[in-house]
């Protein structure tokens, strides 16, 4: 049976976890910077995007052997559409965080979402 020192253990236990916890997500979203999208073709920078200071959705249709549109909404980015053969890139879905990059290969193009302070991102998933 459990005693008060165990209920005490318990509860000083799940109060670290959860404060960890928080502590992780503030610190995540507080990195600095605003989140910009850069999005290249042909290793070219056709356009620099501040997801943050979007006040309306856009979408950018970008041409080549296969066409892309990309669609920008605040806080993200992704591609929507794409005539390419394997559709990766609209596979991929919303991008919404720094370090984030989806690429159509066949149309070379790559969106990659970086900190507006230029810091690497060491969060990994």
């Amino acid at each position: 049976m459990l005693k008060k020192g165990d209920f005490l253990l318990v509860i000083l236990i799940l109060a670290a976890t959860v404060a960890a916890f928080a502590g992780i997500r503030y610190f995540k979203n507080d990195a600095g910077g605003h989140k910009i999208a850069v999005i290249k073709q042909d290793n070219k920078v056709i356009r620099e995007i501040d997801l943050d200071r979007v006040e309306e959705p856009e979408r950018i249709t970008l041409t080549g052997k296969y066409n892309n549109k990309i669609l920008v909404e605040k806080g993200r980015i992704r591609f929507e559409e794409s005539d390419c053969p394997d559709l990766v890139c609209v596979h991929t879905g919303w991008l919404d965080e720094r370090g984030s990059s989806a690429a159509c290969l066949p149309n070379k193009v790559v969106v990659v979402i970086q900190g507006g302070n230029n810091e690497v991102d060491a969060g990994t998933y």
